[in-house]
């Protein structure tokens, strides 16, 4: 699979652009602030239906203007599948795949697999568990279409239950049966949830080991963990062992939304106990693990996005990337980097085709 072409207007800083891909390497090279980013964010976007760096989608229209578009073609198993995304102020963002407009995002999520490697992926270490459930649920629901499903409905009944909370201490009432309505659909639908993170990590934290040995040479001892109060208990006692402190806070204090991944180097959080350097191989690890699982359960090469990742490794790590791409683990790749002559330097090393872009 790759991306032949990529149109765009008014997308961030870019007033107008048009680009025609090579299937291997396309590099974006350039000063900071000319838009190498926005290229790969905007690829990023078709795949996702949104931007990697901006969740708010008006953020995205270039400033002046009223409406921003990306069109972009894919060839995927021998078929054109021709992707629009498009969004004009006061008027919701339509997602298009070969000129039918989708009811639903979520019926685009895993079309097209794509894998972003960022320094914005420092969040994953530095913000709150939020962040680290947002990537386990994003690989997931590349493959398991019903994970999203069930996933959204899980969030809809979380947020009727925690409306039913605040019901109660506003009106200085209570009624069990109708919260105990909640508790078992969520009870149902966690477990469910539950079970495929467990399974996705159980299959997923080998594969990152594999990597970080490789990228720093086995010199470094972390791990990857997933925590879970429903590891102890199911979601039903536990519902009834915070029902008390739940009435208190007015919001639901159990179950897999307070799920998390604890990244740790030598038994401490790596947030406080790795350096910055041991902190990027940790994450370079997670984001090339992400990749392989992905080829591997999809059966399709996802398309790679490098976004200015090379500013942040040694001449060693990035001898070992370069390995990977001439011994074709990658299908098609998008480099971003502010130095030209540091980036054909690296690409000519693989020995694949490649197109470079001044912007």
């Amino acid at each position: 699979m790759y991306l032949k072409n990529l149109s765009l207007l008014n997308y961030k800083n870019i007033a107008e652009a048009a680009y025609e891909f090579d299937t291997k390497i396309n590099c974006f090279t350039g000063r900071n602030g000319v838009g190498k980013t926005n290229v790969l964010d905007a690829v990023y976007h078709l795949a996702y239906g949104k931007s990697y760096f901006n969740p708010l989608a008006l953020h995205n229209i270039k400033h002046g203007e009223e409406f921003f578009m990306i069109d972009g073609t894919f060839e995927k198993d021998g078929r054109k599948e021709q992707i629009v995304c498009s969004l004009k102020k006061g008027q919701k963002k339509v997602l298009k795949r070969n000129g039918r407009i989708y009811d639903k995002f979520s019926e685009h999520v895993g079309l097209i697999p794509l894998v972003i490697i960022s320094p914005s992926d420092s969040d994953l270490i530095i913000e709150g568990s939020e962040t680290r459930r947002r990537f386990i649920d994003s690989v997931v629901s590349q493959l398991d279409t019903l994970y999203l499903q069930e996933l959204i409905n899980y969030q809809k009944v979380l947020a009727q239950r925690n409306a039913l909370l605040k019901y109660f201490a506003l009106n200085h009432t209570f009624d069990r049966d109708t919260l105990y309505i909640y508790n078992e659909q969520l009870d149902a639908m966690g477990h469910s949830l539950f079970e495929k993170r467990k399974q996705f990590l159980e299959d997923f934290i080998p594969i990152f080991n594999k990597h970080h040995q490789t990228i720093t040479d086995s010199a470094e001892n972390v791990s990857l963990r997933y925590d879970s109060q429903l590891h102890e208990k199911q979601l039903s006692s536990l519902f009834e062992e915070s029902l008390q402190r739940d009435r208190v806070l007015q919001y639901t204090s159990m179950g897999i939304h307070k799920d998390d991944l604890a990244f740790e180097i030598d038994s401490h959080p790596i947030k406080k106990f790795g350096s910055q350097g041991q902190q990027k191989s940790f994450l370079i690890a997670l984001k090339l693990a992400q990749f392989e699982f992905m080829k591997k359960q999809g059966g399709v090469l996802p398309i790679l996005l490098f976004d200015d990742i090379f500013d942040k490794l040694d001449e060693n790590r990035v001898s070992k990337i370069v390995k990977m791409i001439d011994d074709k683990v990658f299908g098609q790749i998008f480099i971003s980097d502010t130095h030209p002559e540091r980036t054909e330097g690296i690409i000519k090393e693989t020995h694949q085709s490649y197109r470079i872009f001044n912007l």
